[in-house]
């Protein structure tokens, strides 16, 4: 019989691409990775992985199996959320991973409406950038992801993972207050197609939303000075180094001497928010109460602001 806990192993080395990050991602030893996948060949009487430069891959065997893990993964998910429900189970911790911003608008705000009707339940937050949270739910490092789409992202339709639409958000453009379009009341992208940018790095989310949106707009941004922290690219915006897209709820309370900030018209950039849990798990008394919580809070973020658009 295949053995659950093998499964994971197995799904962890589908999503890591190799058998040391996965073994990372587990707490586990490369060498105890490797037998337990060892084992699992031999449970199953097929080749699993196949070499692939410096990492692995599933082979077509593989591949049917990780199809079926996810299955029984979520079962199991689904399992615990039912013997936890009937055994009461309305105490405990919730470990939250979540970026900066989305503590500030939604996560904070949750805390504050479960301390009421659900004292119990402690929430755990730890901060992690948008692309990083996801992966530390599937790896079983956190119970709740506050996350945000971008390039690479796992597809709504993901086996792996259950979400819940929270907000969307536009990125308003952060222009030298000497910059020629300062005077604008609003800026197209097509526009700043000339212009020097600062911005976030690649692998950072935001960094592919906004170059999404200025392919959209038929440009590529020259991105000559980099920074994931929103505070320094609106500083070396205001020392007119270059004009930067920046979400709109980062920029409140925020410094902007030195420049303007201006709505962006026609198609822009959306930063577009959503809690994720593993499948199956979205039922469970410890997170259901969490997810209400969050979609609570975005629901009462100011208008266009909604999970549907901004």
């Amino acid at each position: 019989m295949i053995d659950a806990r093998r499964l994971r192993i197995l799904r962890a080395v589908a999503d890591h691409r190799t058998v040391t990050a996965a073994a990372a991602a587990l707490y586990l030893t490369p060498s105890a990775v490797s037998q337990q996948l060892a084992v699992l060949e031999q449970e199953t009487g097929h080749a699993l992985l196949t070499r692939s430069g410096r990492g692995v891959r599933l082979t077509a065997a593989g591949e049917i199996l990780l199809g079926h893990a996810h299955a029984v993964l979520a079962q199991l998910e689904r399992a615990e959320a039912e013997l936890a429900a009937y055994a009461g189970g309305s105490a405990g911790e919730v470990t939250v991973a979540a970026f900066a911003t989305g503590i500030a608008e939604v996560l904070a705000p949750a805390l504050q409406l479960l301390a009421g009707p659900y004292p119990d339940i402690r929430v755990r937050v730890r901060d992690a950038e948008g692309d990083e949270s996801l992966p530390m739910v599937l790896d079983g490092q956190a119970d709740l992801a506050v996350a945000v789409e971008y390039r690479g992202a796992p597809r709504e339709d993901d086996l792996r993972l259950s979400r819940v639409a929270l907000y969307a958000e536009p990125f308003d453009a952060v222009l030298p207050a000497a910059h020629p379009l300062a005077l604008h009341a609003e800026v197209s992208l097509a526009s700043l197609a000339d212009s020097e940018w600062v911005g976030p790095y690649p692998g950072n989310p935001c960094h592919d939303v906004i170059q999404l949106a200025c392919e959209l707009a038929g440009f590529e941004p020259r991105l000559v000075h980099s920074s994931d922290d929103f505070r320094a690219v609106v500083a070396l915006a205001g020392a007119g180094a270059g004009v930067a897209l920046v979400p709109r709820s980062a920029l409140r309370g925020m410094e902007l001497k030195g420049t303007v900030v201006r709505p962006v018209s026609g198609p822009a950039a959306t930063r577009r928010v959503f809690a994720a849990v593993r499948r199956g798990a979205e039922d469970h008394p410890l997170i259901r109460p969490v997810l209400d919580a969050l979609a609570q809070a975005a629901g009462a973020l100011p208008t266009g602001r909604s999970a549907h658009g901004a």
